[in-house]
């Protein structure tokens, strides 16, 4: 499966040159909501970003499933090329649409271990705020 698709490379640029232009303004750096989530299909790392510049770095939120999702850079092509057993490799989900921004989910992450146990506890807090859980 390829990673990215001119779309999401698209969206990803321009969240780097709004973040680029802030900084260069003096103004606060925007915080806008991860693009894309790639997964692990034999484990649990799990990363979702928000940018990418011009020699494909990726900038967003990493767990590599050790029970420490920090912010960081890391190489498009290098998840390209990670072979996992069974012939897989690194996926992207093809259902994941971002319902908040970059520092939530970091928070979250952080507080509960993972992306992926920080996102359920997200979900059921809207469910139980919104009245449907």
């Amino acid at each position: 499966m390829k990673l990215l698709t001119p779309d999401i490379t698209a969206a990803l640029a321009a969240n780097c040159a709004a973040r680029r232009d802030a900084i260069a303004r003096g103004a606060r750096e925007p915080d806008p909501k991860p693009v894309v989530r790639f997964f692990s299909p034999v484990g649990a790392a799990t990363w979702l970003a928000t940018e990418i510049d011009a020699d494909g770095i990726l900038f967003g939120l990493a767990d590599l499933g050790f029970g420490c999702p920090e912010l960081g850079s890391f190489s498009a092509a290098e998840l390209e090329a990670v072979r996992l057993p069974f012939g897989l490799g690194i996926e992207r989900d093809l259902h994941f649409e971002a319902r908040h921004a970059l520092s939530v989910y970091a928070e979250a992450a952080r507080a509960a271990g993972s992306i992926i146990l920080g996102e359920q506890r997200l979900h059921a807090a809207a469910r139980r705020l919104s009245g449907r859980g």
